[in-house]
């Protein structure tokens, strides 16, 4: 099953991690991530300016940990490297999976298309 596959039907909480260039380590609550390209290698966040995104202007490298719903421990971990970003605002509202418009976000930054590269994975546990 390729990535695009796992992510379009599973379901659950999945976390960010990046760090700054002094490697000081920030996690957050992340989506699911977009692939709107062909190759299932690349993959996309929707980041607003906050703490995950200023992190990644000056280090690329991040791990995304995907948690499925269940009991069990199954779910993906995800070696990332930073490639290129875009600020579409239209692009970005037609991505989103929640029902709310942009307009409607407590933080009234800016979002961006943050395009990574997938230089690894493994299963959440084990691997």
């Amino acid at each position: 099953m390729t990535l695009r596959e796992y992510f379009a039907n599973a379901r659950g909480v999945g976390v960010l991690a990046t760090a700054d260039a002094k490697g000081t380590v920030n996690v957050a609550v992340y989506s699911r991530p977009h692939f709107p390209g062909d190759d299932d290698n690349e993959l996309a966040f929707i980041m607003k300016e906050r703490l995950s995104y200023e992190n990644v202007q000056s280090n690329p490298r991040a791990a995304y940990l995907f948690v499925e719903r269940g009991d069990d421990y199954v779910g993906r971990r995800l070696f990332l490297t930073k490639i290129r970003e875009e600020s579409d605002q239209e692009k970005i509202r037609d991505m989103r999976r929640r029902g709310l418009p942009m307009e409607c976000d407590e933080d009234a930054s800016p979002a961006h298309l943050v395009y990574f590269r997938v230089d690894g994975t493994r299963p959440l546990v084990g691997g």
